[in-house]
């Protein structure tokens, strides 16, 4: 789960990366969207690369989704009765990991649906204009709506999850705790900021 689940911040840091192209204008995003097709050319075909990159993060979620079933499993076949005393109360985020994770897998169908295959799409869905798409998508209150209550679900699955995965990978440790916390929600912090600036771009004008 730990794997998974860096593999899958790994892509959500390079997302968003590309994501802030929108701010550079129509040309520069549709050329990065073309690039993405393209990327290892002439070695790759057109979008094997794109492809391969999909396949890889189609299996780390489903790993992910599957590991989360498993450990809750084991964990209510391991405490069955509640505990007589009750535990120091969670953080919000960790308390939230299981229904931010519904959240992020139904946002990832509509995601596709809408920005992909243009199934959803309001207005005319545009292949090889991935800016004016953006900018339609985001010009409709639904739109916007879905696509900040997942990002600040990914923000919230960002804050815990790093901090849980140094520790089950044995990075964690009480001398480097502070720093780990701290680079969690610097991590969450960031990414939230960054996708959610898209929507409010558009929803200001600055991006049209």
């Amino acid at each position: 789960m730990a794997v998974s689940g860096l593999l899958m911040l790994g892509y959500l840091v390079a997302h968003v990366v590309g994501n802030l192209k929108v701010f550079f204008g129509p040309e520069e995003f549709n050329a990065y969207g073309h690039w993405l097709r393209v990327m290892g050319a002439p070695v790759l075909h057109h979008e094997w690369a794109l492809w391969i990159v999909r396949i890889v993060l189609l299996a780390a979620v489903v790993a992910h989704a599957v590991c989360a079933y498993q450990l809750s499993r084991r964990d209510v076949k391991a405490r069955p009765v509640a505990y007589a005393h009750r535990r120091r109360r969670a953080s919000y985020a960790t308390r939230t990991m299981r229904w931010g994770g519904i959240i992020l897998a139904l946002f990832i169908v509509w995601h596709v649906l809408d920005l992909t295959t243009g199934t959803v799409h309001p207005g005319g869905f545009e292949e090889g204009r991935p800016y004016q798409n953006v900018v339609d998508t985001f010009s409709t209150w639904y739109g916007n709506v879905i696509y900040i209550v997942a990002m600040l679900a990914v923000g919230l699955h960002v804050r815990h999850g790093f901090w849980s995965a140094a520790q089950t990978l044995g990075v964690g440790s009480a001398r480097r705790e502070r720093l780990l916390r701290g680079l969690a929600d610097t991590l969450a912090l960031v990414l939230t900021a960054g996708f959610v600036s898209v929507p409010v771009a558009v929803m200001t004008g600055v991006v049209s």
